[in-house]
């Protein structure tokens, strides 16, 4: 119990004002203050907290009830207690109800019970502080709750317009763009579109939600595209269907992965190339009409450089034979160049058609280690060739292929460098061929097999040669062309092993001209 609270007692009789203190103290109660006087106790509220006041209630000066109803004014945690007799205790319940005293004691009291109605005196005054300390902590909370909750609001309000600017403009670029834009999730079906692509598809946009995005847009090469969740994908050479207009519009696609809260999705940028394209066209007609120009005369200067050489035009010195020798030399690798260019345009321009016939593999790969024997020679490499059987019958264009055996293994020979042999292996299963050529020479880093088929690559960590770079660029064309696929394995300084595979051409009798 705390018996630690300032007790303030008032009483007109000095000998009750002294028997309390008494008792109290006896009871272990201090800080006890005394009055006989209401006045001079009133005159000590003012400047002073009590934390019980016990008056009694007839007095000269002042009565109890007005007593405690002027120290209420200062003391509203107080708890009082009013001394009584028994005549007076019809006024003692109304004060209770009018003043809010805690107790109203009767004379002559017991000691016992008025102990115990002090320490429950003292106890009440010190919850209610407590209380009202809580509650002056709250409405301070409060407050401040007020004021955040205002500013939150003025926050929310703030970045809530921010957001629906952000969001018109965003909804006016996607809208206006003049690029298609696709969203799709990770079954490639159409969830959102604008309008540029609902042109470009010739379709509203109600009927293409839902549907396969690859079955509108689609590589007429490949026929899977394996999208990467966590990596931004560019197609190239595809086409999207129109129904409305039943054609092809030649597209190019930047598909991005977008992860949100809930779900993975792509969005695709659709891009008509329609007039890069015709353009493209018109500069490879450009080309292919050039080169095909340029063969004539290189051609007449080929042979008229033969005859001089053979003296058909009359004797020429020895000094002039080597300089028309090189000549001749250069103007054959100009023409080769030519007529690589020509091949390449052709096969660019889908005017190149296979003439497949049935012929054996072993013997063609022969002729062309035969055909490049001189250059083996020259550089002390053995050509090796390798297959389980003496002959094996493909069904495939021979020229073509030819051309294909010709360029690998001639590249191998030029970058052997330092090793002895060039291997050919030439393998089967069931029906498709698989045709290796590996080398030992300076090879190529990863970065430089990515891009080694295509047009005019050399490679860019390590230059190989000084060719046009158009050689296995077309050799992927022709592999293509025959539904194969053609691939490097490298590793510099190590070597390189070139592949190329031929599916279901093995015993095939069927000749398709």
């Amino acid at each position: 119990m705390d018996k630690m609270g300032n007790i303030l007692i008032v009483d007109d009789e000095a000998m009750v004002t002294k028997t309390l203190s008494m008792l109290l103290g006896l009871e272990g109660f201090a800080n006890i203050k005394t009055y006989n006087n209401p006045h001079d106790a009133l005159s000590y509220l003012e400047k002073h907290e009590a934390d019980l006041i016990i008056s009694d209630f007839i007095m000269p000066e002042m009565n109890g009830i007005d007593f405690l109803k002027n120290a209420k004014k200062n003391q509203k945690d107080t708890s009082m207690i009013l001394l009584t007799g028994y005549a007076d205790k019809e006024n003692a319940i109304k004060a209770i109800n009018d003043i809010g005293i805690f107790k109203y004691v009767e004379k002559p009291w017991d000691n016992n019970q008025l102990i115990i109605n002090i320490k429950n005196a003292l106890i009440q005054t010190k919850l209610k502080k407590e209380l009202n300390k809580k509650v002056i902590e709250l409405e301070s909370l409060n407050k401040k709750l007020e004021e955040y909750s205002k500013n939150l609001e003025d926050i929310v309000e703030k970045r809530t317009q921010e957001l629906v600017e952000a969001n018109s403009k965003l909804n006016a670029i996607i809208t206006n763009c003049a690029d298609g834009i696709v969203i799709f999730d990770n079954n490639s079906g159409i969830s959102d579109l604008n309008k540029a692509a609902e042109n470009l598809f010739g379709q509203n946009k109600k009927d293409l939600i839902s549907k396969n995005l690859f079955d509108l847009v689609v590589n007429e090469k490949y026929t899977k595209t394996n999208l990467n969740n966590n990596k931004n994908t560019i197609l190239r050479n595809y086409s999207l269907i129109n129904y409305k207009k039943d054609t092809k519009v030649p597209v190019e696609i930047s598909i991005a992965p977008v992860t949100d809260q809930k779900n993975n999705f792509f969005v695709a940028v659709i891009r008509d190339v329609t007039y890069q394209k015709e353009n493209e066209r018109l500069r490879d007609d450009f080309m292919a009409t050039l080169t095909h120009d340029l063969r004539t005369p290189l051609l007449a200067t080929i042979s008229g450089l033969d005859f001089v050489l053979d003296k058909s035009l009359g004797e020429i010195t020895e000094k002039q034979s080597g300089l028309f020798a090189a000549m001749k030399k250069s103007s054959e690798d100009m023409l080769g160049l030519v007529n690589a260019l020509l091949e390449v345009y052709r096969y660019e321009a889908g005017k190149t058609y296979l003439c497949k016939t049935k012929f054996d593999i072993v013997k063609l790969t022969k002729e062309c280690k035969e055909e490049l024997s001189y250059l083996a020679k020259k550089i002390n490499v053995e050509i090796e060739i390798n297959c389980d059987s003496d002959e094996l019958f493909v069904n495939a264009d021979k020229n073509e292929i030819r051309r294909v055996l010709i360029n690998l293994i001639g590249n191998a020979l030029k970058h052997s460098q330092k090793s002895t042999k060039v291997i050919v292996n030439i393998q089967h299963h069931n029906e498709d061929l698989k045709v290796q050529v590996i080398d030992d020479g300076i090879g190529l880093d990863k970065q430089d097999c990515e891009k080694l088929f295509n047009r005019f690559s050399q490679g860019t960590n390590q230059k190989r040669s000084s060719s046009t770079g158009l050689g296995l660029y077309l050799s992927r064309q022709i592999i293509e062309a025959h539904n194969g696929k053609i691939y490097v394995e490298s590793e510099l300084n190590k070597g390189s092993k070139f592949t190329f595979e031929l599916k279901n051409s093995i015993n095939d009798c069927k000749v398709i001209l």
